[in-house]
């Protein structure tokens, strides 16, 4: 399938573009050569290959889940204004 000039010109008005000439011509080749590419991929036969998550075959190294930090919500909560059940209080915005 290839894009004639009209149809890259029916594209860019309906995403609101403006292009001159030179760049209708050459968003035109472009366009072309993406779908023509797409074509190539579509041809290709893939019947009995399983999928891949990532192309190498690799795991990730995790860290330990472990806490490096320490708990400061009690000192946070002493300095704001109105505090519930281990939350923050605020004023209602939407009634």
């Amino acid at each position: 399938m290839s894009l004639s000039e009209q149809e890259v010109t029916q594209i860019a008005y309906l995403a609101r573009l403006s292009l001159s000439e030179t760049e209708l011509k050459d968003n035109t080749k472009d366009l072309n050569a993406i779908l023509g590419l797409a074509e190539q991929l579509g041809a290709i036969q893939t019947d009995g290959i399983e999928p891949m998550a990532h192309p190498l075959h690799m795991t990730q190294r995790l860290r330990a889940d472990v806490v490096t930090e320490e708990d400061h919500s009690e000192l946070f909560q002493s300095i704001a204004p109105k505090i519930g059940n281990k939350h923050y209080l605020v004023p209602t915005v939407i009634e």
